[in-house]
């Protein structure tokens, strides 16, 4: 979501980029959305969720100034100005973020150099060695198509 709103902002300054599992809107789209009733009650009453995380042994915190600050930065609303390259890579096996979002991302920006690698029984992380290499070989990709070589 950063690297997008970072391009949107300096469009001159951001000559490629590389997400691994992006998930612009995710605030709005894998959070608001699917809290039920009582979940969104809690949070508008106590300012802040604890939600169970598959990463730490701790819950996580989810503020209603978090969901509320997402709601300002939507991108995948309509069209989004990026011109630059852009590679995205997403494990079909995610759990936290779909990955048609890749799909969503790809659709949304005005770059005509998109590309989206999607990883058969790739999680959230994608920190598996073939992994790492694979995301060696985006960076090393993207770094000589936009220095010209």
């Amino acid at each position: 979501w950063q690297m997008l709103l970072a391009a949107r902002a300096r469009p001159g300054r951001i000559a490629g980029m590389i997400g691994i599992a992006a998930a612009p809107d995710f605030t709005e789209d894998l959070m608001w959305q699917k809290f039920d009733a009582a979940t969104k009650a809690k949070i508008r009453a106590e300012g802040i969720l604890h939600l169970p995380s598959d990463y730490e042994d701790t819950p996580y915190p989810v503020t209603l100034g978090l969901i509320e600050d997402g709601r300002d930065h939507l991108l995948l609303r309509g069209p989004l100005e990026i011109p630059c390259p852009i590679h995205l890579i997403h494990g079909m096996e995610d759990k936290d973020v779909p990955w048609q979002t890749a799909l969503n991302i790809a659709e949304a920006v005005t770059s005509e150099e998109v590309s989206v690698t999607l990883v058969k029984g790739g999680g959230h992380r994608l920190s598996e060695e073939a992994d790492l290499t694979r995301l060696t070989a985006a960076v090393e990709s993207m770094a000589a198509r936009v220095h010209g070589g």
